[in-house]
């Protein structure tokens, strides 16, 4: 019996990841910052970052299917900013049919101001 990662996990994976592979899991995919979040400081972008991927406060409420696939921030210089994991295809041209799929789905984690969304 082989265990199959959930999307849970594999999103966990991607976003903690930033490039590099844990949980032994290589997750295919881009990380994207928006222009609101490109005009701060170096300083606020590195400790977004850093709070995107230790992100774990994941309820009910804010997670209602279990996917972990989008969280919220409060930042002192940026205010609200919002992260969300997408799902395309390999080649990013259409949605993928299958996200827990590693072989057919490559995933965009996108970083933006509240605002921009």
């Amino acid at each position: 019996m082989s265990l199959r990662p959930t999307l849970a996990a594999l999103n966990d994976a991607f976003r903690s990841q930033l490039g590099v592979p844990s949980f032994g899991v290589s997750v295919p995919g881009r990380y994207v910052f928006t222009a609101g979040i490109e005009a701060l400081s170096p300083e606020a972008q590195i400790d977004l970052w850093q709070k995107v991927r230790e992100f774990d406060t994941f309820t009910e409420d804010n997670d209602p299917y279990g996917e972990h696939d989008f969280g919220s921030i409060d930042h002192p210089e940026a205010g609200r900013v919002f992260w969300k994991i997408d799902y395309y295809d390999p080649t990013y041209t259409k949605g993928s049919e299958n996200p827990c799929d590693l072989t057919r789905t490559a995933r965009v984690l996108t970083v933006m101001l509240a605002s921009e969304y």
